[in-house]
Formats: structure tokens, sequence, C-alpha cells
């Protein structure tokens, strides 16, 4: 029997390879056409709800359409990132104020602190918190002052560098999840400085790979509706 060629076997070699990587690349594929999707039903939820809120006569505008609140109240959105493919967002008073058309959202732990007084916005950062360092969040959360409105949500992985001080900080804002918050986990969190604890809003939904909705990460979660002004 003839000796079959060096090249020959390297094919056989990288046949099963190739199609390992293939594999994978679909799985992968597939992964991220399903955040899209959800992203793109999100996006046209919002238009629909936005047309009803018109017919009604209460505000809604594109990303941010919301329900309309009282005057002592402003009105808030949040998403959280979708896996590490889509950027969260936060809204304020109907509008988009971090985002990804915006250039100011990122993995980690986004954060927005709002005037509670004048509906202002103060600060718009995100933190990483997978490679990067949690003293600039902890510098952030030292230095909110009474009466802020802090909104934050999570993009990717937003607990691996979050240190005790750090969950401390957010949880004296009126969070109780942020006590748990794990690996990869999707939250979003509406809190204030000195204001009740019990008018704090937030969702969490824990990593678990057995009801995943995207393999490595759990579903994106939203909030909305009113919060007090702060009149202290």
């Amino acid at each position: 029997m003839a000796r079959r060629p060096r090249w020959f076997l390297w094919c056989l070699l990288l046949v099963p390879v190739v199609l390992l990587l293939t594999l994978s690349l679909q799985e992968y594929s597939s992964s991220v056409q399903d955040i899209k999707e959800d992203l793109r039903r999100a996006l046209s939820n919002s238009k629909e709800g936005s047309g009803q809120n018109k017919k009604k006569g209460t505000p809604g505008a594109g990303p941010c359409s919301q329900r309309s609140c009282p005057q002592d109240q402003f009105s808030f959105l949040l998403q959280s990132g979708a896996a590490n493919v889509v950027a969260p967002k936060i809204c304020f008073q109907n509008k988009l104020v971090l985002g990804s058309v915006l250039n100011n959202a990122g993995v980690g732990i986004n954060v927005v602190i709002i005037n509670g007084r004048t509906g202002v916005t103060l600060k718009t950062d995100f933190f990483n918190m997978y490679s990067g360092d949690v003293k600039p969040l902890v510098a952030l959360l030292q230095g909110v002052e009474a009466g802020s409105v802090v909104l934050m949500a999570s993009y990717d992985e937003p607990a691996t560098k979050l240190s005790d001080d750090a969950r401390q900080l957010i949880s004296e804002l009126g969070s109780v999840s942020v006590k748990s918050l794990g690996f990869r986990d999707t939250w979003v969190f509406v809190g204030g400085k000195g204001a009740s604890k019990d008018r704090a809003v937030e969702k969490h939904v824990k990593n678990n790979r057995a009801t995943n909705k995207y393999e490595q990460w759990p579903e994106l979660v939203e909030v909305q509706g009113c919060i007090p002004k702060y009149l202290g």
C-alpha cells in the first residue's frame, strides 16, 4: 500500500478542528442573533408604547417612552445590558442620559447621578468590574450628596471587583440585591441618598447556566416607574 503524503495526513487532522470551529461560530452567532432579536422586540414595544402614549396625551419618544408621573415625581426607565453584546440604557424624565448612542455606556456597572430636586443630570460613568479598579466607583459613591437620585445598570460582568465597601455604599442608597450580586448577573437599580429606602426600585437575575437565556448570561432586565422628588 502506497504511503500517504504528509499533506494528506495534515488534512485529516484539520478536518475535525475546522468542523468544531464552524459549529462553535454558528452557536455564538445564534446567541448573538437571539440578543439582537430581543433588542429589536424591545425597541418595537417601545415604539408601540410611544404611539399609545401619544394618543392618551402622555409623553413618549423613541427609546425612552415612559408613562407620565405626577408633578412631584420623576419618571425613569432602566434596561441592563444583554450579555456582552448590547449595552444598557438609562432614561430619566423621558430623556436618554446613558446608552450606546451617547457613547457613555460600558461594561461593568453603569451609573447616573441626578439632582433629586431639579432633575438635572450631575454625572454619568461606568466602571469595569472585571479587569478594572473599584476605587473610582467607591470614590464616586462616597461623594454622592444628599438629595441625589442614583441609577445603576449592569453590563456583561458587574461583580468580580465589587468590594465590600462598594456594596455597602450601594446598599445605603437602598439596594438589597447588591449584597448578593454575582458573576455575570444582570441588575438594574434606582435609589437615592437621604431618601426612604422603601422607595428604591431594582431587579436582579442570577447567572445560572441551567436557566440563562444567553448561555453564559441571564436575560436582560428592565424597570420603569416614578420616584418622588427630594423635598428634604
